[in-house]
């Protein structure tokens, strides 16, 4: 598929080539999309940032092996210095406009930061939880990152933040309790993100917040749970849809809040379906249409402006089908008139579907000009 650039270059020549703008606002759009386009993600960046993963795994793996050849203070001097001349040399590499691998750079002495973490508790046998470990990673890697105004540095803090929340309430093999104040976490990072300017940690925090409900579900109960988790998406896609100018103002996450939203609702009343399934009764039903009228409003609101939207939409109708058939029809006349109504429905849906895409694919002009 062809970049956002190459699309622009392309729709510009077509452009000027009928009259709709001259040549040289056309080559003024050119300039403008490349030299953003330029400042967004490369090849070369995403290789430079690969290579700093496996340079980071590297260290992780020799300070797992427990090299013991090597003299405690040599060992931990070494981890310091990575640390040090990771974060100063990235610096000046970004002063010298050298950004991508900056950043690499910066990444690598995270992992140093992690590896020095896990390497002082394991020479000196300190007593703990390996998820704290993980939260002082967190921590040390967030400040790094608001330091140095680091977007990939905040995208590493989240993760981190995320696999700390998932491994304190999955540890089996210690009494641990619910990690709650992840929500306090989340929400320094967010400022955080704003601060280093990084939507696609606001993405991946967006994302671990249905993953805490999820979590927070399965620990006390989900039919007290899912169901909030369905009605505060579904609150936050209405008011995404309402005020779209104010909400990005907060979010900046291009427009996609209401693709979040929408994975949140799906995601609670999937849980909440699961949990009443076996009755398949008419809380079942009442869920089961939730979810589809759900569906269909997210579609008709907030799908124009987002196709990924619409395909999440369309997933959650299929999967909404088939856990139907799953919970309430049985038998063979069940399961054919279940496929006899499934098909009709289906058929309307596909109907509705194809008139709403190309009412989104016509220009705006045509669509005034027909009104």
């Amino acid at each position: 598929m062809a970049s956002y650039a190459t699309r622009v270059r392309t729709d510009a020549a077509r452009w000027a080539a009928e009259g709709i703008i001259d040549a040289k606002a056309a080559a003024a759009i050119v300039a403008d999309v490349e030299a953003h386009d330029r400042r967004s993600l490369s090849f070369g960046s995403i290789l430079a940032v690969m290579a700093a993963l496996l340079f980071g795994a590297a260290i992780l793996i020799f300070v797992a092996a427990n090299w013991e050849a090597i003299p405690r203070l040599a060992r931990v001097g070494a981890l310091f210095a990575v640390i040090a001349f990771g974060y100063v040399g990235g610096a000046v590499l970004k002063l010298r406009d050298h950004a991508a691998i900056a950043e690499a750079v910066w990444l690598v002495a995270a992992a140093a930061f992690g590896g020095s973490i896990a390497l002082i508790g394991q020479m000196y046998h300190l007593s703990g939880d390996e998820t704290d470990a993980i939260l002082t990673w967190c921590a040390g890697t967030a400040v790094a990152a608001a330091a140095l105004r680091s977007g990939p540095l905040t995208i590493a803090a989240v993760t981190l933040a995320a696999a700390w929340m998932f491994l304190r309430e999955v540890d089996f093999w210690r009494d641990t309790t619910f990690p709650y104040h992840f929500l306090a976490i989340a929400a320094v990072l967010w400022l955080i993100s704003r601060w280093t300017g990084s939507a696609r940690a606001r993405h991946l925090l967006l994302l671990s917040l249905v993953l805490y409900g999820v979590l927070l579900a399965a620990e006390t109960d989900i039919l007290s749970v899912a169901p909030v988790l369905a009605a505060i998406s579904a609150a936050v896609f209405g008011v995404a849809i309402a005020l779209p100018g104010d909400v990005e103002k907060v979010a900046r996450i291009d427009g996609m809040l209401p693709v979040h939203a929408l994975l949140g609702f799906l995601t609670g009343m999937a849980l909440t379906q699961f949990e009443i399934g076996d009755t398949a009764g008419p809380g079942f039903a009442i869920a089961a249409a939730a979810t589809l009228a759900g569906i269909v409003a997210a579609v008709v609101l907030a799908g124009r402006e987002s196709r990924g939207l619409r395909w999440i939409a369309y997933v959650g109708f299929a999967f909404e089908l088939c856990l139907i058939y799953v919970v309430m029809i049985e038998g063979m006349l069940g399961t054919a008139g279940f496929f006899l109504v499934a098909g009709l429905i289906l058929g309307l849906f596909a109907l509705v579907v194809i008139r709403i895409e190309k009412r989104m694919a016509a220009p705006h002009g045509l669509q005034g000009a027909s009104s």
